[in-house]
């Protein structure tokens, strides 16, 4: 850019004699870009190669994937004792204390007994383990996914016979397929494992086939707005056990509603005991958990309310018999030790493969979400298709083992950073915590309220109902993702998770193609003293170059948008080429026919001849002025141009040079460029075609000048020539 200004100050000094030589003849200096040229190779030549590069390299190829895909093999053996071992052993003991209340509680909320929450964290941390890239990731229940696993499981239930009234769990089918009775329990369960077979499948798919770009789709205020309308659909689940009613479960379109119609059909039967313990256990959780937030930076070890809450609550209800005499409803028995490995329903895929699909992205994108703001926090890379292929697996092989679905937690995770965790390494003490659970403590359990695990979960939520609070502030940012939050969230909890998921990104996406149709069209100005070229309607003070119009469009050009940028161009530009075209040749029509005199006109009818006088001249007619002689488009913010958006420059460079207005591209992207020159924009031109396509507005604004001025000087010399009489040259040299 230096070199064309020091160019431009050398021909500012230039004679009339050298400005009158030719169009080309002006000091101006143009880049030109040779693009690099790829060898041809033919298919056979590549698969030679491709064969050659793999048997040199077998064992590589096949080491290279197993570290991949066990990323525990390349930390694990540089592991620092010292400096990672105190903090991952306090961070697991600290998890593994939380995730156990909220493994119960949200065993309930995805429609199974306790033990199978149990299960789930179990598995999920050891698997995760050994297969994941981020260190600070907590994967297991989550509140999200286990209401749209306890939404799907009811539906087979009631699809397979089972009664689900709350009152009781009568079967009116009790054999399954294989001839093997099966309980409700036991059906619900074969349900949810073949629901997170399914769900593995498609994560481990996405993976493979590096299908992470999907979670792109998912924008950060279309996940909080679902997380929030789930949270509220949470909330009202839950509230039949902080009440003690006996209420059916609500799933599908409306369950939000119907729950809450339901709530206060039953509210005379609300059990006392169940309330009572219920605002005890608010009035408890809630305070410390505040104080655990708000003092996290100085207490190294938050207070394990949750688990103090359920201690209490057992202790009280077992000697105080609240089963017996308030019939107040409770976990009942709960295992000890695990189940023998069983294989999902097969017969169960096809009915559950459409449920699958939102709870595989959902759960990956909440995944490798929370991995990359860790990774990014303290200074690590992550791989998103492994961790897909990590929460893949956390799906896939625990569904052996009587797991449902799960994935990145949000609270746990949180708590798992701040509690000092450096590696996965905590994961497996979390684990043990767990194990010692499974194999002595859980049926200490069997007095434990559920309205107390209504509780907890329903505490839980408070950071996703928070999110309300933000509107404002995310309205003053920006209008349109405030709009998404509030369609995912009404969607979400109105209609219902699934269908309010779809509705989301459907919103989210005209959203984006609205943008893209609509955008900012402006005219640019120059900065005083500078090359730089800025928005002439933001701020002030900047010149306008005379008679050149420089037009920028914030956005890619194609089919959805080429009318809206054609009407802005000649908004902007206040001339519609098309109109002075037909003005201009409309005026000479009439001049033509006035130089020729009056019109005679034969009326057959009566055999005679009328002079017909023209009612309106040439000078009559009001043919616009052009203040502009040449127009620049910005072509900076677009992306690509389709075929529908080259027929638009092709035909605006058409139409504006019809009427004598040179049209320049700037600053196209090498894509651009070679579409316009693929699509013919540069053909049947005289000259340098690059001429029309420059790098910056500067030096297309400096070009539209000079070549302006040329074009001028032809005209005087052109007029003078004209203008030359030579008996006047003679009679003035004679006098003189």
């Amino acid at each position: 850019m230096r070199q064309h200004e020091d160019v431009e100050e050398c021909g500012s000094d230039f004679s009339d004699q050298n400005e009158q030589q030719g169009s080309h003849s002006f000091p101006y200096m143009h880049v030109k870009l040779e693009e690099h040229v790829q060898p041809k190779r033919s298919t056979k030549e590549l698969i030679k190669e491709k064969t050659r590069e793999c048997c040199k390299s077998g064992p590589k190829v096949v080491a290279h994937f197993f570290l991949t895909l066990f990323p525990v093999l390349q930390w694990l053996p540089r592991y620092k004792i010292k400096e990672y071992l105190l903090g991952d052993i306090i961070s697991g003991i600290i998890v593994g204390v939380v995730a156990i209340p909220q493994s119960i509680a949200y065993s309930i909320l995805a429609n199974q007994d306790p033990i199978y929450g149990l299960y789930t964290n179990f598995f999920c941390c050891i698997i995760y383990f050994l297969t994941s890239t981020s260190r600070h990731n907590f994967v297991g229940t989550y509140g999200v996914l286990c209401l749209m696993v306890g939404e799907s499981v009811n539906k087979q239930l009631k699809a397979a016979g089972y009664i689900t009234d709350g009152t009781t769990s009568a079967v009116v089918n009790s054999t399954l397929t294989n001839g093997t009775m099966c309980d409700r329990s036991c059906y619900a369960i074969t349900v949810a494992t073949s629901l997170t077979f399914i769900v593995g499948m498609y994560q481990i798919l996405m993976g493979i086939f590096q299908l992470g770009f999907i979670s792109m789709y998912l924008s950060e205020p279309l996940l909080s707005g679902f997380v929030t309308g789930s949270s509220l659909t949470i909330l009202t689940s839950q509230m039949k056990y902080l009440l003690g009613l006996k209420i059916p479960r609500r799933d599908g379109e409306g369950a939000l509603i119907l729950t809450w119609i339901d709530i206060f059909s039953y509210i005379k039967t609300t059990n006392i005991c169940d309330l009572v313990t219920s605002i005890i256990a608010i009035i408890a959780i809630i305070p410390v958990k505040e104080i655990n937030d708000r003092f996290k930076s100085k207490m190294k070890v938050p207070f394990p309310i949750e688990l103090i809450v359920i201690i209490v609550a057992t202790v009280v209800s077992h000697y105080f018999n609240f089963n017996t005499k308030y019939h107040s409803s409770v976990c009942g028995s709960i295992p000890t030790g695990f189940k023998t490995p069983k294989a999902p329903d097969w017969s169960l895929i096809s009915s559950l493969a459409a449920d699958a699909v939102p709870i595989a992205i959902i759960g990956f994108a909440m995944t490798v979400s929370l991995a990359e703001i860790f990774a990014k926090k303290h200074g690590y890379t992550i791989s998103t298709n492994q961790e897909m292929i990590a929460i893949g697996m956390c799906n896939l092989i625990p569904s052996f083992f009587f797991c449902f679905s799960n994935c990145a937690a949000l609270a746990k995770s949180l708590l798992r950073e701040s509690t000092g965790a450096n590696t996965q390494l905590n994961g497996i003490i979390s684990s043990a915590v767990l194990l010692l659970v499974l194999l002595a403590i859980a049926p200490l359990f069997y007095s434990l309220q559920n309205c107390v695990l209504g509780v907890i979960t329903i505490c839980s939520l408070r950071g996703a109902l928070r999110k309300f609070a933000d509107t404002p502030k995310m309205w003053r940012i920006s209008k349109m993702d405030t709009m998404v939050w509030w369609v995912s969230m009404l969607a979400s909890s109105l209609i219902s998770t699934e269908i309010g998921l779809l509705v989301a990104v459907c919103f989210s996406m005209l959203c984006v193609i609205f943008r893209t149709q609509r955008p900012r069209a402006t005219l640019l100005a120059k900065v005083s003293g500078t090359e730089i070229y800025e928005d002439q309607f933001t701020y002030k003070e900047l010149n306008t170059i005379p008679y050149v119009k420089i037009f920028r469009f914030d956005a890619s050009l194609y089919y959805a948008n080429k009318d809206y940028f054609k009407n802005s161009l000649y908004g902007k530009t206040g001339i519609n080429p098309s109109l002075v075209a037909a003005l201009q040749r409309k005026a000479k029509k009439k001049e033509e026919a006035a130089s020729r005199g009056p019109t005679h006109r034969f009326i057959a009818r009566f055999n005679l001849i009328k002079t017909v006088q023209e009612p309106q001249t040439a000078s009559e007619i009001s043919v616009p002025q052009l203040d502009i002689h040449s127009l620049i488009i910005d072509c900076g913010a677009m992306q690509f141009i389709d075929s529908v958006g080259l027929s638009v420059l092709k035909e605006v460079r058409k139409d504006y040079e019809e009427i004598g207005v040179e049209v320049f591209l700037v600053n196209c992207n090498p894509s651009v460029r070679r579409s316009l020159h693929d699509g013919g924009y540069f053909s049947n031109r005289s000259g340098d075609v690059e001429l029309l396509a420059f790098h910056s507005v500067h030096d297309a604004v400096r070009f539209a000048e000079r070549k302006f001025r040329e074009k001028q000087r032809e005209i005087q010399l052109r007029d003078n020539a004209f203008s030359f009489d030579p008996a006047q040259a003679i009679s003035d040299d004679l006098n003189n």
